[in-house]
């Protein structure tokens, strides 16, 4: 994998040394020449065309131009800023300040303005647009084609050309592949020290994650670095500015959206409250934000400086300075002030004071030289490509080649270059800067396709990877498991571990569900004492509840919501009253009911919220409601589903992309209490039916759906005389008339014959053995006539559509294996016999019942 070598600095000041004054288009690649002077030389010697024409350090002509702008006219900002960009941007590929004007869907009168602003303003550009180099003295241009039309201008009538690249093959090292951002940042920091800090460049994209997390890393160790942080990026000021943002977030502000904030303002919450707004939380040690935040609109931004200064224990008199250059300082934060703030902030770099000591952190999109020996590249990732200016004066070619010039002498900074990139993040590959697929003749999608070394964790301890240090630990075997943390293993084993070790944010619809559920059992055993004032009530309780998660202008609609949920409920348990559970042994509750104790009312009854732990079947879950001793239900809040898709969605082999296996454990749970007997299991899917409550025309059976389970395997079932009766009697019309004119026996017989085939596709039953013995029998006993086969296709698939929503002996025997399998499995894994992988047993999970993606990576890693 090589490519043109860019000529060493060493051999590039040789070729150039003698010259009197050497134009280059980068700075850095100036001080680097400008290093290596070995004799007397008056004046400037390397130094670029803006550096040269402005006699100093170039300042940020943008800024500038912005300033004069919005101090000595009343556009808005925005309309000024992209005048500016727009008339710079020209200035620069044309040579000429007044060329924008030729672009007339470009002029405006904010455009006219500006160009008459700037051109009194002392920038850069003019005194390019002014400077001639003297024709007497003797002049070397490194690298022309990377200077612009308005730099060339300045050049002299004669002069001579001096190429970046040599005649050489730059040999590239590999790409270093490792498994996430924060351990390629401890790569780097373990190769540098407070001594050698003067020896090592990083260069990353400065709007990636890499760069706070290099920053914080080198402040941690006390290792000195420069060029990185910019005036935004400084803690303090990035606070303040969330602050005011959050200031006008509006009630819908969810705590997890201003966690940072919190931890500057040493406030701590639990990440339960993650989603929950900001406003209804009743914690003492919010008072100061929820304060700052109703306040903001009377106080101006010195004023709301001075109270984060005071609350922060702080000091920004940069910032300070900065209100009042741009002339805010006395203004009202207003919501639209501070957007103002925010535009300006993004759109430009204020000034910073640095000291030019330590590792340098390099832009990859701002550097073209690094004059260390030691260089280490951070991603490389497509966000390392320009994004070229997409303008009518911009040649679109030369741009390009400019911007890949850039890239490909910035790979080749330093004695050593280092990259070090991630192959994956969140699960997805990761594409390398586009500039690769001109720069070599491979066909690749990520860097593992390139020449690279893997570094990670390895599971075995064995080659490269971080060392482990052992520990006495004794691990707790696993014996039962819950329906939720089985499908969450089966679905992605990883996602299952690391859900054990994270904790996440309550959730709306956990908080109703759980009310729900808390009134359902409440109504069980008290449904005289449900009157409206309680329903009432309720509705009211369960806003409260949830008022935190939800803006207060869906209020209405969510109140409108809980009593419909709270009719519905009430209306089915007065039409299905549940047993009395005589037949139960003592109660096994689950925690306590809200209402019971809001209404002082016991619930006691062994039926409702009924725990259970089966250590024979490893099986655990928490049963709603048991209805009789055959039937179960479960309180549902969300969609209903079929009694096919439960079934479906209960799959073994392979599993479902969508695993639920709720209704198969618990009705194998219920077997082992009462075996040989039929069971259901029925989702009450309580909210279903919103939209016919509020028209009054309630279906309660749209509210439910019913999976049974036979004690008897399909065959035995689907052979069984009264499922021939059920076909002559309630089949299809052919099905009836072809199965009436035949005896059971004539029936039972085919499947003496051919074993019937366990699959839920009617068109592969229809095409199996089974089928065509089936259609062949009953054509013998009734005639070849066309109303017999097609009664055999109908028998055959209503019995594919019983099989594809009933459970069956053989389907609750093979869960039961399932079960132990997956437990001993889970416990290896949990004792560190083997990693615990990403992919689930039906492949690459779904990613869209995946709690902790961000944790996952790809493969074994």
């Amino acid at each position: 994998m090589s490519f043109p070598r860019a000529k060493p600095i060493d051999a590039l000041y040789e070729e150039v040394a003698e010259y009197d004054l050497v134009v280059v288009p980068d700075a850095p690649l100036a001080s680097a020449l400008n290093r290596r002077i070995d004799r007397p030389h008056l004046g400037s010697f390397a130094i670029t065309p803006r550096r040269l024409a402005a006699g100093r350090r170039e300042e940020a002509e943008d800024r500038i131009a912005f300033l004069e702008l919005v101090e000595q006219t009343d556009l808005d900002w925005k309309r000024a800023a992209y005048a500016i960009g727009n008339i710079l941007q020209c200035w620069e590929h044309q040579g000429r300040l007044d060329a924008i004007l030729e672009y007339d869907e470009y002029v405006d009168e904010a455009t006219r303005q500006a160009v008459q602003h700037i051109a009194d303003l002392e920038t850069t550009s003019r005194r390019l647009t002014e400077y001639r180099i003297d024709d007497g003295q003797d002049v070397a241009v490194v690298g022309a084609d990377q200077l612009t039309q308005l730099e060339r201008s300045i050049l002299p009538e004669h002069y001579e050309t001096y190429d970046t690249f040599g005649e050489q093959e730059f040999e590239q090292p590999p790409f270093h592949i490792f498994d996430s951002s924060t351990a390629i940042v401890e790569t780097v920091v373990d190769a540098a020290t407070e001594e050698t800090a003067g020896d090592v460049a990083v260069v990353l994209d400065q709007g990636s994650e890499f760069s706070a997390l290099i920053e914080s890393a080198f402040e941690a160790e006390d290792i000195p670095f420069y060029g990185g942080p910019g005036f935004i990026d400084q803690p303090d000021h990035r606070t303040f500015v969330q602050l005011l943002r959050a200031a006008h977030g509006g009630t819908d502000t969810r705590v997890g959206e201003i966690r940072p904030l919190l931890a500057r303002l040493d406030v701590s919450l639990d990440v339960e409250h993650d989603e929950k707004r900001l406003y209804e939380l009743d914690d003492r040690d919010l008072n100061w934000l929820v304060d700052f935040c109703e306040r903001i609109d009377s106080r101006t931004f010195a004023e709301a400086l001075d109270r984060f200064e005071d609350r922060a224990d702080c000091q920004l008199e940069t910032f300070r300075e900065e209100l009042e250059t741009l002339g805010i300082a006395g203004t009202r934060a207003t919501e639209r002030a501070v957007d103002r703030l925010m535009f300006y902030l993004q759109s430009y770099e204020v000034p910073v004071d640095r000291e030019n000591e330590g590792v340098l952190l390099a832009d990859a999109k701002s550097a073209a030289y690094v004059d260390r020996p030691v260089v280490f590249y951070l991603g490389l990732d497509e966000d390392w490509t320009h994004s070229a200016p997409r303008r009518p004066w911009v040649d679109q070619d030369a741009q390009y080649t400019r911007n890949i010039h850039q890239f490909q002498l910035l790979l080749q900074s330093g004695t050593t270059q280092y990259y070090l990139v991630q192959d994956a993040k969140g699960g997805s590959p990761v594409t390398p800067c586009l500039y690769f697929e001109e720069l070599l003749d491979e066909e690749f999608e990520r860097f593992s396709d390139l020449d690279s070394e893997t570094h990670t964790r390895r599971f075995d301890r064995s080659g490269d990877g971080f060392g482990k240090e052992s520990v006495d630990a004794t691990v707790t075997e696993v014996s039962t498991i819950s329906q939720s943390s089985l499908g969450s293993y089966v679905n992605s084993p990883r996602d299952h571990f690391f859900g054990r070790l994270v904790d996440g944010p309550d959730k709306d619809y956990f908080k109703e569900g759980n009310l729900f559920h808390d009134f359902a059992e409440f109504y069980i055993h008290h449904p005289e004492f449900v009157d409206e004032d309680v329903i009432d009530d309720t509705v009211e309780y369960i806003l409260d509840a949830t008022r935190p998660f939800v803006r207060s202008v869906d209020e209405a609609t969510r109140r409108t919501k809980y009593r419909a949920g709270l009719e519905t409920i009430t209306t089915f348990f007065d039409a299905n009253r549940p047993v009395d559970g005589e037949f139960l042994t003592s109660t096994s509750q689950w925690g306590q009911n809200i209402f019971a104790e809001r209404f002082d009312k016991p619930v006691d009854s062994p039926i409702t919220e009924r725990w259970f732990e089966n250590e024979d079947l490893g099986l655990k879950g928490k049963i709603d409601l048991i209805h009789s001793p055959s039937r179960l239900v479960d309180h549902k809040s969300g969609s209903r589903k079929s009694a096919s898709r439960v079934v479906k969605h209960s799959a073994l082999d392979p599993p479902s992309d969508t695993p639920n296996f709720q209704a198969l454990l618990y009705l194998t749970h219920w077997r082992s209490q009462y075996p040989d007997q039929e069971l259901e299991f029925t989702f009450f899917h309580f909210l279903e039916t919103l939209d016919d409550v509020v028209t009054g025309e309630v279906d309660l059976d749209d509210t439910l759906t019913t999976v049974s389970y036979k004690p008897q395997t399909f065959a035995e079932y689907a052979r069984s005389e009264a499922v021939f009766d059920e076909l002559v009697a309630d089949g299809a019309n052919d099905c009836q008339k072809t199965l009436s004119q035949v005896d059971y026996e004539d029936y039972a017989a085919v499947f003496d014959d051919v074993a019937l085939p366990d699959t839920t596709d009617s068109d592969e039953l229809i095409a199996s053995a089974f089928g065509e013995r089936l259609t062949a029998r009953m054509k013998d006993r009734v005639g070849d006539y066309k109303y017999v086969e097609s009664g055999c296709k109908q028998a055959m698939r209503q019995l594919t559509r019983v099989r594809g929503q009933t459970f069956f002996e053989d389907d609750l025997d093979a869960f039961e294996t399932f079960v132990d399998e997956r437990l001993e499995e889970l416990n290896r894994r949990r004792a560190g016999e083997e990693r615990f992988p990403v992919d689930g047993l039906g492949g690459e999970p779904n990613y869209r019942y995946v709690d902790n993606r961000d944790l996952l990576l790809e493969g074994d890693r």
